[in-house]
């Protein structure tokens, strides 16, 4: 069950990684830099950056989970 848990642990982070890297750069930060800030805003958020949110918020969720259920399951593993 640990080593279930520990390969969702991975998955789930090297998915988040991949979200947050395909998030668009909100200004001010190193994405301007970068090239980043060359393109002009046009105001609110499109249906694809809305759901790519989502999709962040709920594997961030289940990421935070699998941690905490691998906490206790090596709390009471020993």
């Amino acid at each position: 069950m640990v080593i279930g848990f520990s390969i969702a642990l991975i998955v789930f982070s090297l998915l988040m990684m991949m979200l947050v890297l395909m998030h668009k750069g909100k200004g001010g930060g190193l994405s301007d830099m970068f090239g980043g800030g060359m393109q002009s805003s046009v105001g609110g958020s499109s249906v694809a950056e809305r759901n790519l949110d989502r999709i962040t918020v709920v594997v961030g969720l289940l990421w935070f989970a699998c941690i905490v259920v691998l906490g206790l399951l090596m709390k009471f593993d020993s």
